[in-house]
């Protein structure tokens, strides 16, 4: 028998572990976004994006692309942390929107992501792994509205 107690601490449950995978997918992606804009030119990085010398990672279209691309990352995060806090602290309707959509955002760029090559399979996953946690965490909350 599901009371109501029980309901309420399912709900809690599913706001913490919603805000904080919505916060790790955001965490994972400033991460890439400083990859991408600021820390480029490193070799451990342009080679973790498959490129394979300097002169490479050095071309100006290179570095323009991993610059524009960087910031992409950054604004899907900033979308998935303030998502997560609204849903977190009770603005959940528009928590859940813009939640949902940036992490729903950063799972399709991952399933894109694996169409560009055989050696994608591995970043792609690490990609997309905690947004699609996100987004599961978000339905579930959402198709038990009397819950959360």
């Amino acid at each position: 028998m599901v009371t109501r107690g029980t309901r309420a601490s399912y709900a809690r449950g599913m706001v913490i572990l919603v805000t904080i995978a919505a916060t790790l997918s955001a965490v994972l992606h400033i991460v890439i976004f400083y990859w991408e804009s600021y820390a480029f030119s490193r070799p451990t990085v342009w080679r973790r994006f498959g490129l394979s010398s300097q002169e490479e990672a050095d071309q100006p279209a290179v570095k323009a692309l991993m610059y524009n691309q960087g910031y992409y990352n950054l604004f899907l995060a900033v979308g998935a942390l303030l998502g997560g806090i609204l849903y977190g602290v009770g603005v959940q309707q528009a928590g859940f929107a813009i939640g949902l959509f940036s992490v729903a955002c950063m799972l399709a760029a991952a399933i894109v992501l694996t169409t560009t090559g055989p050696g994608r399979i591995k970043p792609a996953i690490v990609q997309g792994t905690l947004p699609l946690i996100t987004v599961v965490l978000y339905i579930v909350g959402w198709l038990n509205p009397g819950l959360v």
